[in-house]
């Protein structure tokens, strides 16, 4: 699995709940056109964090750098509804930071005595 990570925080803190649904809004129809395996969205409690990270965080699944390679695409056009959807969570947003992280031991990662990868749980 390969998730991408956000974190942000709001220009303005009172539109908190307009940025939940729109989030939920948008990456629901990401999810259901096949291009996200799973989302979620948390935020910071209790100012318990990184003062560099913001207060909330998003984790895209993708199945494969594919899969997130051509939802960048398709977001990049800005164009139709995914454009639509996009631009009402990104107009609440700042201070956009992003990383991308993969399940380890990746599958195809020889780790065992017998070269087949090690999986735990």
């Amino acid at each position: 699995m390969n998730r991408y990570h956000i974190w942000c925080n709001l220009k303005r803190s009172h539109d908190d709940l307009a940025f939940a649904a729109a989030a939920r809004e948008y990456l629901d129809a990401l999810k259901s056109d096949g291009r996200l395996v799973g989302w979620s969205l948390t935020r910071r409690k209790l100012g318990f964090g990184p003062a560099t990270l913001g207060e909330f965080h998003m984790t895209l699944d993708f199945a494969t750098l594919a899969d997130l390679d051509a939802t960048f695409g398709a977001v990049a056009r800005r164009a139709g509804d995914v454009e639509r959807l996009h631009a009402r969570v990104y107009s609440l947003v700042t201070d956009f930071q992003a990383a991308l992280y993969r399940d380890f031991p990746d599958p195809e990662r020889a780790t065992g005595s017998d070269g087949r990868a090690e999986r735990h749980g």
